[in-house]
């Protein structure tokens, strides 16, 4: 397989189909660089059995989800952090992480299992949802009502 003429006949066609997956220039870019890396390191793995576009397609998609959910959960992270530091700093006084847990056994369900498992179990809003047989937006939902309700509880 020739590499640069592989480049040189899809990067601008993998670059598009990349754009519309993550909507912006800088990182369709740098997405479309990665896939005609990992392109040339599984090259020995290309059976043939699709074609090239086809398979430098199936890379790319992986690559474009892969930095989109990498991106989505930093900044799940970071808006959460913000928000969650007054309760990670609560449950670090003892006397406070007590009534937290009272609270949360008084809290009804679904409140207090998602509240308790995006917490305690650090399980993303998707497999929340995925437990519960509901949407991430429902997640979502779901625990900042029980946030919301317990940061009421506790004033």
């Amino acid at each position: 397989m020739d590499f640069e003429k592989l480049y040189r006949a899809y990067f601008m066609k993998i670059y598009s189909y990349v754009m519309t997956i993550v909507k912006n220039r800088e990182l369709a870019e740098e997405i479309t660089q990665e896939v005609f890396f990992k392109a040339l390191k599984a090259e020995r793995n290309f059976e043939g059995k699709s074609g090239e576009f086809t398979w430098l397609c199936a890379i790319a998609k992986n690559a474009a989800f892969d930095e989109l959910k990498k991106r989505k959960k930093q900044s799940e992270l970071d808006e959460n952090f913000s928000s969650e530091t007054d309760l990670q700093n609560s449950f670090e006084n003892k006397e406070s992480a007590l009534r937290i847990h009272m609270y949360l056994h008084s809290m009804d369900e679904p409140y207090k299992e998602v509240f308790q498992l995006r917490i305690f179990g650090e399980l993303s809003f998707a497999d929340i949802g995925r437990i519960f047989q509901k949407t991430e937006s429902w997640a979502r939902v779901t625990y900042h009502r029980a946030k919301l309700k317990l940061q009421e509880k506790m004033r």
